[in-house]
């Protein structure tokens, strides 16, 4: 018994763990190992064994007081002459808890119950949308593959025409207790039964179609309602549109990722657009009004007051993306900017330096005298 591992370690926790939280570690490991979520894993199974053995010894007060005194040889029944050779007499270990435990996992009811129902998996898809869809919302056809139960033998797994029968086994339980004799008394166990897998029922001919899983695969299609507002990344959940759950057990769910394509003249960040406008020289020191476009697919008039400067950010109201669910929505930030033409003549390079050499540079130019200002001040001249 030299190799076997730590009960504490097992669990995943410290030796001054809780009540409470040794419960929550071992249900999540126990979940984690259940052979009817590992079907044919050995691996699992024996971790899953491991990890009820663990619990087993440390829930019980009086178990885990002797192992921390005495380590396995304290509870463990190979080792007759040790610390627990004297417990004597006949005594029978309660595995309530653990069908109370698994209970939780699979919506309560008989053990039975929760061992044969088979929860489907979910299905992860990714859809592209245009840039206007995710601001206003939009229908997406959505179409996959995914499990359905088998339209010959109804989820059975049984060939036409023939039904499952009772396991002989566990009577249909899917799961077979035994007793074992131990130094600290008589012992039960429950497992899954190796007869049906848990099933509960014994299948002498298979379904042709399905291979006796009950499921087949079918393409379908299904109709995505895109909230607007909807943002790259986030993903739209439909409860049950996964793959179907066979013997009692819940479908999957499908999960859509929204990918949005970049539009050419706008640009997102939360529920607010942005966009640039240009303009000239001349109407940036006089002053004009622009058609500024709005996503709605129409502009509107924005007045640029005379001596805006290159990169002013104006403001429209309630023209940005709507807030996802509701009826609100961001701004329109425009960004003005000043374009400076590249190629003049040489009339006009004139009248700008006549322009130019009858501005009061100080006047004129106010953040250009403050900096210049500041750096005769750094530099010290």
């Amino acid at each position: 018994m030299a190799d076997k591992r730590d009960f504490y370690e097992v669990l995943g926790v410290s030796k001054d763990v809780s009540d409470e939280d040794l419960k929550r570690a071992y249900r999540k490991l126990a979940k984690k190992y259940h052979p009817d979520l590992n079907p044919g894993d050995k691996e699992a199974e024996r971790k899953f064994k491991e990890v009820n053995e663990a619990y087993e010894i440390l829930s019980d007060p009086e178990k885990r007081q002797r192992y921390d005194r005495f380590g396995h040889a304290g509870v463990d029944p190979s080792y007759g002459s040790g610390p627990a050779g004297g417990y004597g007499g006949y005594s029978t270990v309660d595995f309530g808890d653990i069908g109370d435990i698994f209970g939780s996992f699979f919506g309560g009811g008989s053990v039975r119950r929760r061992s044969n129902a088979v929860h489907g998996n979910d299905i992860n898809v990714r859809i592209t949308i245009d840039f206007k869809e995710a601001v206003f919302g939009c229908s997406k056809t959505v179409s996959i593959s995914r499990n359905e139960v088998c339209s010959d033998c109804n989820g059975s797994g049984a060939a036409k025409g023939t039904t499952p029968q009772t396991c002989p086994s566990c009577n249909g339980q899917g799961r077979v207790k035994s007793v074992s004799q131990t130094v600290f008394g008589a012992i039960s166990t429950e497992r899954t039964c190796p007869s049906c897998n848990g099933t509960g029922k014994i299948i002498k001919e298979v379904c042709k179609k399905c291979n006796g899983r009950g499921l087949e695969r079918k393409a379908v299609s299904i109709t995505v309602n895109v909230p607007a507002g909807i943002n790259s990344g986030q993903t739209i959940s439909l409860r049950g549109e996964g793959d179907r759950g066979i013997r009692g057990g819940n479908n999957g769910d499908l999960n859509i990722t929204v990918a949005v394509r970049p539009h050419n003249i706008f640009t997102r960040r939360g529920s607010d657009l942005f966009c640039d406008v240009y303009i000239t020289f001349s109407q940036a020191c006089l002053g004009t009004v622009v058609e500024v476009p709005t996503i709605d697919g129409k502009s509107e008039s924005l007045k640029i007051p005379e001596g805006t400067q290159s990169g002013t950010q104006m403001t429209i109201k309630g023209k940005g993306a709507y807030y996802l669910r509701s009826k609100s929505r961001g701004n329109l930030y425009v960004n003005v900017i000043v374009e400076i033409p590249r190629k003049l003549s040489s009339k006009q390079k004139e009248a700008l330096r006549l322009f130019d050499e009858s501005v009061n540079y100080d006047k004129s130019y106010e953040k250009g005298s403050q900096f210049k200002n500041k750096v005769k001040q750094f530099l010290g001249l």
